[in-house]
């Protein structure tokens, strides 16, 4: 079994990467914003996990072991395939799979697509008691927010960034967002990209 791999990007784009490794390339499966986060010629770091079917071995990694624990998860539900378990983390952070979970919301399920009302209800009740959703405050925003700012930065110094340049582009981008877009991975992933942009080539080499 193949737990993670890091090595040199050859190609990324839509939902999968390529990494080589020892001279063999890697097709991995993942996350839209893991993909964009993915710079050709950069080194990227996925935790990964193989799903073995008669006719085929694929290949699935995410920036986060949080991110490989609910994918294993959710793939164990009957009904979610691989491909709409790569779809909620393509549109939710670990922690928000867990809220929802906690609360019983199937409906943040149904909006993912290839996940019917059966199969989101289903979700739901079979991961209940599985998950640990953020400890409640007097800012839940801020819970979510600060669990989406974790997964962001974990996926960007896998991919080379150092912890402090990712650190603090993160932390600007937040600044500068709004509560939804701070608390959506993918699309705090996007705009830190975009604040870090090719000026920050030179601090990932260091």
């Amino acid at each position: 079994m193949i737990s993670s791999l890091r090595g040199r990007v050859l190609s990324a784009g839509g939902s999968s990467i390529v990494i080589d490794v020892g001279g063999v390339g890697f097709h991995v499966n993942t996350t839209p914003a893991l993909a964009l986060a993915s710079r050709e010629g950069g080194e990227a770091s996925v935790h990964t996990t193989m799903v073995v079917r008669e006719d085929s071995l694929t290949l699935f990694g995410f920036g986060t072991r949080d991110e490989l624990d609910v994918f294993d998860l959710l793939i164990g539900v009957t009904g979610v395939g691989p491909k709409s378990a790569l779809g909620v983390l393509s549109a939710l952070s670990p922690e928000q799979v867990a809220e929802a979970v906690q609360r019983d919301d199937d409906a943040v399920f149904r909006k993912v697509s290839g996940i019917g009302p059966k199969t989101a209800k289903l979700i739901t009740v079979s991961l209940a008691g599985k998950l640990v959703a953020p400890a409640a405050t007097a800012r839940p925003a801020a819970v979510v927010t600060g669990g989406a700012a974790e997964s962001v930065l974990a996926a960007l110094t896998g991919l080379g960034w150092s912890e402090r340049i990712a650190a603090e582009a993160v932390d600007e981008t937040i600044a500068a967002a709004s509560d939804t877009e701070a608390a959506s991975v993918p699309t705090l992933l996007r705009l830190t990209l975009s604040r870090l942009g090719p000026a920050q080539q030179s601090g990932r080499s260091r």
